[in-house]
């Protein structure tokens, strides 16, 4: 694996790492479409978990089966593919070596009522069994389970880094003072990025962010802060992002037209984004009409 100039310059900004996460890094960096361009697109399929199978599958049965979003990963020519333990068992041997993967180590579910919460569902030896380059996990600060969920999510991370994983956070604020229009507001969204890279996460996964200010307190320092567009605003959550010095991604939502998903993809990349986790609006689709869509995405980043 030769590691271009760019995807050198990304590692050197992770200068608290041990070479087990830099090779793990470099390994994502350097897989797939987007290989050696610093750009990134992930397939994530937890939504079963999140939203149950009907509502993850039926657009698309073919989808029910593990083996199939290992394929479309494949044949996309993504940079990883990220999913919670049952499926990745379900295909590791198959397609030992074929992707990148991340284990998505907790999980919520739709027949809970109770406060915004995550379970701990996978380990970092689960991670390591699996040949993944390391795990993901998801916080949602605001909820009255934040600092629980945080304090987990650092006690993982020791252990995945100790052990040269990477650890890529979905930092999805929600409950407490965010009300749930702030939930993708321009300053809650950064001080989400923000707080994902402080807890020292590898790769950042957060909401494409709306324009507005949800937090009272933060009105006056955003008066001069540009957000018309989408693309000030991704360039905002980079500034927060340690000055453009942590890879953030950006999920692709609930379903959308192709046209519109890509014209949003289009301002991320000009925002600075390094790249997108597209779930629903890939494996939802008929298998040719998401790898047709995934090449579009990865062309836009291609630049």
């Amino acid at each position: 694996m030769n590691v271009t100039p760019r995807v050198k310059e990304i590692l050197s900004w992770y200068e608290g790492e041990n070479p087990g996460v830099k090779t793990n890094l470099a390994r994502l960096l350097m897989h797939g479409k987007l290989g050696g361009t610093g750009k990134l697109v992930i397939l994530p399929v937890d939504q079963g978990y999140e939203h149950g199978p009907a509502r993850s599958f039926a657009p698309n049965p073919a989808a029910y089966d593990p083996h199939y979003l290992y394929q479309l990963a494949i044949d996309a020519g993504l940079s990883a593919y990220a999913a919670p333990l049952g499926s990745l068992e379900q295909g590791a041997d198959t397609f030992a070596g074929e992707v990148p993967l991340i284990l998505k180590v907790n999980s919520a579910n739709s027949l809970s009522d109770s406060v915004p919460d995550q379970a701990v569902l996978g380990s970092v030896d689960d991670a390591l069994r699996l040949g993944c380059i390391g795990i993901g996990f998801t916080i949602y600060p605001g909820s009255d389970n934040c600092f629980t969920m945080q304090e987990d999510l650092a006690e993982l991370t020791r252990e995945a880094k100790a052990k040269g994983l990477m650890t890529v956070v979905w930092s999805y604020p929600r409950g407490g003072k965010v009300s749930k229009k702030g939930e993708t507001a321009l300053d809650i969204v950064a001080y989400a990025a923000h707080m994902a890279a402080l807890m020292g996460a590898t790769i950042i996964k957060v909401k494409p962010p709306e324009k507005g200010v949800d937090l009272k307190d933060a009105e006056k320092s955003y008066k001069d802060i540009k957000q018309d567009t989408l693309a000030e605003r991704i360039s905002h959550v980079m500034q927060a992002s340690f000055n453009n010095k942590r890879v953030v991604v950006f999920s692709g939502g609930g379903a959308k037209d192709a046209d519109a998903l890509v014209e949003e993809i289009t301002q991320i990349n000009a925002g600075g984004g390094f790249g997108s986790i597209v779930g629903r609006n890939s494996f939802q689709r008929e298998k040719s009409e998401a790898v047709a869509l995934l090449n579009r995405i990865v062309d836009v980043y291609k630049g």
